[in-house]
């Protein structure tokens, strides 16, 4: 015990901080982040892809948290003021979105899905931005390649040659700032590309994204959201393994024949006297030699333990992970309404801010302004004053999916009666369901004027929209006598109907 220790446990005031006999064992390294990243970080990463490939509580957890953050999509909206202009960059955007992945297999939010499932995987993921030339046939000559963690490799520390420190992959200059990543060539685990094995490629960082969801203050590098739940997945797993080959052997003994001891109980048997196995059949009826016996096998149980104790682990796991027990096990029998949705309320108020802290601010609005500056270059998109007036035409919300309730029709009850109280607009409400006011608003009234046009009007009776008068098409006069002989046409709601 050094002296500092011993001046603790004279003065005393934190228990936490004392080295008595209750945390004797309790020894904290004292280690960084990213020391410890360096040392643990490639086994964490490649224990949590193996147990996504196994487990199916881990798998489970991660495509909860990959459907939850990401869903169909986050997806911008232009606040572009020019109507026109912004529902022109809105239809280039939405083209260019299907040519977007280098690899051709997604479009741009399959690569945000793949983008969370990764940062939550291995605790980061990298994106390479790749310019295009204009005669590759592109709506904009841009596409995103997207780099595992393994890429970048954790021991790539040292000095670069123009003087720059290299950290974990990372080259900084003097004054701290990203300017390249040192990335292999080819994945270090993949044996079916042997090519160009081991050689590195300097990247300029404004080529690079990297989403990462630091813990820690100074963090370089990611960390799995699977590290605190991985030894008690591993270790669940087996005690399942054991308990069903447990079960397993037992159930393949139907019982069990005691025959007396033979005279001499160390000679052979011959091949006449080896005791063979009785089939069973429904209603059979077995002689038995003298003195043998009949023992029906009783396998242990589980027991009332079982339950219990897979239910509390799957807790302590669901907890470690930040995802809902019911997301995890698929378990939705032990919840109830008011529980479930306190219990989703917090999961989303989790998903929400990473969403834009990281998915938006890291990954959507660099690519955005990489896709705007492209277009507007290429002449694939006109927008007079753009260089000028760059940070204004760049602005844009970036709406999330919808979040789905168990009761949809008691929330939309509490949203209009929200919009008629004026505690929020119906832009705000439209802009919460993942969509655009503007668009939303133009297509109602194409609605309305298709529906006038054929003579149709499915709006019920007591609705708000009820209330509204249909406007005529341009030109046309609306006649107040048609509208009273459709009124006496139109049977009352107490008549019956054909």
């Amino acid at each position: 015990m050094n002296w500092r220790q011993r001046l603790g446990a004279f003065i005393g005031g934190f228990d936490a901080g004392q080295h008595h006999r209750r945390l004797r064992g309790f020894q904290a390294t004292r280690a960084h982040m990213n020391a410890l990243i360096a040392a643990s970080g490639p086994d964490i990463t490649a224990r949590a892809r193996w147990l996504v490939r196994n487990n199916g509580y881990a798998v489970n957890a991660v495509e909860s948290w990959a459907a939850n953050t990401v869903g169909d999509g986050i997806k911008p909206i232009s606040k572009l003021a020019d109507a026109a202009r912004k529902e022109e960059l809105q239809r280039l955007w939405l083209a260019w979105t299907d040519e977007a992945d280098a690899e051709g297999l997604t479009d741009f939010y399959g690569l945000q899905r793949r983008a969370a499932r990764e940062v939550f995987l291995a605790g980061e993921v990298f994106v390479r931005i790749r310019s295009r030339r204009v005669e590759d046939g592109l709506t904009v000559p841009l596409q995103l390649q997207m780099l595992p963690s393994e890429m970048l490799p954790l021991h790539e520390t040292g000095v670069a040659r123009n003087g720059n420190a290299i950290r974990q992959g990372i080259e900084f200059d003097r004054i701290g700032r990203r300017v390249a990543y040192h990335f292999l060539r080819r994945h270090p685990g993949d044996s079916t590309d042997p090519g160009l094995s081991g050689e590195i490629v300097r990247v300029p960082a404004s080529e690079v994204i990297h989403v990462i969801d630091p813990v820690e203050g100074g963090q370089l590098r990611g960390v799995s959201k699977l590290a605190p739940a991985i030894v008690k997945l591993f270790l669940l797993d087996q005690y399942d393994d054991a308990e069903l080959d447990r079960k397993k052997v037992a159930a393949m003994y139907a019982m069990f024949v005691t025959s007396p001891a033979p005279e001499n109980p160390l000679a052979p048997l011959d091949d006449e006297e080896m005791p063979a196995g009785v089939e069973i059949s429904p209603g059979q009826i077995v002689r038995l030699d003298p003195g043998e016996d009949v023992t029906v096998g009783q396998p242990a149980d589980s027991g009332a333990t079982y339950e219990p104790f897979q239910y509390r682990t799957l807790l302590q796991i669901s907890a470690a992970l930040g995802i809902p027990y019911p997301y995890l096990a698929n378990d939705m029998v032990k919840g109830n309404f008011s529980n479930s949705r306190l219990a989703l309320i917090e999961f989303r108020r989790r998903v929400s801010a990473w969403q834009h802290s990281v998915m938006v601010y890291q990954l959507c609005r660099p690519v955005y302004a990489r896709w705007l500056d492209l277009a507007v270059l290429s002449g694939a998109l006109s927008l007079p004053g753009y260089e000028a007036d760059r940070p204004r035409m760049l602005a844009a919300d970036w709406l999330p999916t919808k979040w789905d309730w168990v009761d949809p029709l008691k929330d939309a009850n509490a949203e209009i009666a929200q919009i008629e109280a004026g505690l929020k607009s119906r832009t705000q409400a439209i802009a919460e369901r993942g969509y655009d006011a503007e668009q939303v608003d133009r297509e109602i009234a194409a609605e309305r004027e298709r529906e006038r046009a054929l003579g149709l009007d499915f709006r019920r009776p007591g609705s708000p929209a009820q209330s509204v008068q249909a406007v005529p098409a341009q030109g046309e006069q609306a006649d107040p006598e048609d509208e009273t002989d459709d009124a006496e046409d139109r049977p009352r709601a107490d008549e019956d109907q054909p």
